[in-house]
């Protein structure tokens, strides 16, 4: 009798929290696909279960729309077990300053919602019937950052996380409908290539007295898309070390 694999949908691949949480499915036996503006690695390509990867600008609303019509292609009749939104963006200024509300292009915190708010909505929309075959879960990667105010993200990253946060309440209940489960991570200074090079005076406030490695936060969106968490939804889980606690 052949066991029907599972497959996992993962956006912002090619390193930190999304190369670790691509690890961490695929050593389960998971089948994988991925997008991210780049090509992967080659070493990452000799996964033999990371089976496509479409390199897609996903902060292009045209581009989002190629990619759903792709990835439905891909799919054809069969059913996605789960949808992680990890793609984002944090805009930095090139002389260590918080980019705030102040200061900055307005124009920068279009780009910045449409693709750490409204691209995970499109494309839960464009997916929504492949995840509902499979009672499928969506995954959101928040931030820390979208619950107060943070020494180094910037006010635009902050907010379009704490929307993301919200919409994975809304999600939540209407998804249910459905029976596809959504929750998110809100991960705290995780050791990737978007940690601010100061980040490590932030150490003395995490309870735990370390940074976050990018496998920690794969093996909660692993448990938040597998059957032990059937019975979770609208959930947000911090990923902090306990820095949220202060």
């Amino acid at each position: 009798m052949t066991i029907k694999r599972k497959t996992l949908l993962l956006t912002g691949a090619s390193r930190g929290i999304g190369h670790a949480t691509v690890r961490r499915f695929s050593a389960e036996g998971w089948r994988v696909i991925t997008t991210s503006r780049e090509e992967v690695p080659a070493e990452c390509k000799r996964d033999p279960n990371w089976t496509h990867h479409i390199p897609a600008d996903l902060a292009d609303p045209h581009e989002v729309t190629r990619f759903v019509t792709e990835v439905q292609g891909l799919l054809r009749d069969e059913g996605l077990t789960a949808l992680v939104n990890n793609a984002g963006v944090s805009p930095k200024t090139p002389f260590k300053e918080r980019l705030g509300c102040l200061n900055g292009d307005l124009q920068d915190w279009h780009g910045v919602f449409q693709l750490n708010f409204f691209t995970p909505i499109t494309l839960a929309r464009g997916l929504a019937a492949s995840l509902a075959k499979e009672g499928g879960a969506i995954v959101n990667v928040t931030s820390i950052a979208g619950h107060a105010v943070h020494p180094f993200a910037g006010s635009a990253y902050s907010t379009s996380k704490a929307a993301l946060s919200a919409l994975t309440r809304e999600m939540a209940a209407e998804f249910a409908q459905l029976g596809v489960r959504v929750n998110a991570v809100a991960p705290g200074e995780i050791e990737t290539a978007m940690l601010s090079p100061d980040t490590e005076v932030l150490i003395p406030r995490i309870p735990l007295h370390r940074l976050g490695k990018p496998e920690d936060v794969a093996a909660t969106i692993f448990y938040l898309c597998g059957e032990d968490s059937a019975y979770v939804t609208g959930t947000e889980i911090f990923i902090t070390g306990g820095q949220h606690l202060y």
